[in-house]
């Protein structure tokens, strides 16, 4: 396993972190423990999940990731070997304790209230990183490339008093370090910004979608990462799992998350199909696996601190964490590269 400093922080991280969505889902328990004990025997020493996990996101199914989680790290002992790292849902489901209305408040009151929740079902009293999943204002994220201004943008909680609740949670032993998740480079901005003026903690990562049919946070975001330190976490680098290429020819593996739940489209649309047969031709024709190779692209980008996999089974496990030692050599990066030219961002 190779490792990275997590942005700005004093914090290593393993360049593969391990995704645990499907615990409490598509995994039982048991085989959230399974994957979990095969991830650090292999080196990963980063877990990310949310308050929100399982997905899709339900009542039935709110929290079960964390809690899932929790009693793992309650059985194994290793807490301060690892780094484990969770969020605050955005405006979404009044089902979620925090969010009235279908509104989010990233204030004092929520982000307290949500935290304590997620240390509750981890079985720690601390985090190591917190992040916003999503931003409180109306913007351009989960898929959308356009911007469109709010015609009734109601009151939003200014940045300044969010950062100021998260230093609470910092002062308070609760969280040590904090992050965006599916920000744009004005709300990145805005944090770094107010954080300084007003000796606030500053974020040391963002949580954005990254992968060969969207790498988007290339044109705004990945200059902030380099000059300010704040290290991408790579979600979805294999696009739902489409950049195995398992759902091409209109296939439909059983169990596999787009045959389970088809509204998720994000990634399987033409362009997104022509563009994953180009890059899993490319693939075979330098006889790589074709997920290890998307994998391993995103690995090697300087701006990643690192990349999260997700599984539902043991094998596609071990076959995602070995990306980590493919090396994609000059002629397969120009290869990407042109491929990305044909068809480019085509599943943001």
């Amino acid at each position: 396993m190779q490792y990275k400093h997590l942005g700005s922080s004093d914090i290593q991280v393993s360049a593969i972190c391990l995704g645990t969505m499907t615990f409490g889902e598509q995994n039982t328990h048991v085989e959230g423990h399974h994957q979990l004990d095969w991830a650090i025997e292999y080196g990963i020493n980063f877990i990310d999940t949310a308050e929100l996990y399982a997905i899709p996101p339900k009542a039935e199914t709110y929290g079960r990731t964390e809690e899932i989680i929790g009693s793992w790290l309650t059985q194994r002992g290793r807490r301060d070997d690892l780094v484990i790292a969770s969020k605050i849902a955005g405006a979404g489901e009044d089902w979620i304790p925090h969010i009235r209305e279908g509104k989010t408040r990233f204030n004092t009151e929520h982000i307290t209230q949500a935290l304590d929740a997620s240390l509750k079902r981890l079985q720690t009293d601390y985090l190591d990183l917190y992040q916003l999943h999503w931003p409180e204002r109306q913007t351009n994220y989960f898929g959308k490339l356009g911007y469109q201004q709010a015609d009734n943008e109601q009151a939003l909680t200014p940045i300044r008093q969010t950062l100021e609740a998260l230093e609470n949670q910092v002062k308070a032993g609760k969280v040590r370090y904090i992050g965006l998740s599916n920000e744009t480079p004005w709300g990145m901005m805005q944090f770094l910004n107010i954080a300084k003026d007003y000796d606030l903690p500053k974020i040391v990562s963002v949580q954005n979608p990254y992968s060969l049919i969207n790498r988007t946070y290339e044109v705004g975001c990945a200059e902030i990462s380099h000059r300010d330190d704040v290290g991408l976490l790579a979600y979805s680098p294999l696009g739902f799992g489409v950049l195995s290429g398992k759902y091409l020819n209109g296939a439909r593996p059983e169990n596999a998350r787009i045959t389970k739940w088809p509204e998720y489209a994000r990634y399987i649309n033409t362009q997104a199909v022509a563009a994953t047969e180009a890059y899993v031709k490319l693939a075979n024709d330098n006889g790589l696996d074709p997920a290890q190779m998307a994998l391993a692209y995103v690995n090697s980008r300087p701006f990643v601190a690192s990349t999260i996999i997700g599984a539902t089974t043991m094998a596609q496990l071990k076959n995602n964490i070995s990306s980590i030692q493919l090396d994609l050599d000059d002629n397969i990066i120009a290869a990407i590269d042109n491929i990305h030219q044909q068809y480019p961002n085509p599943a943001p």
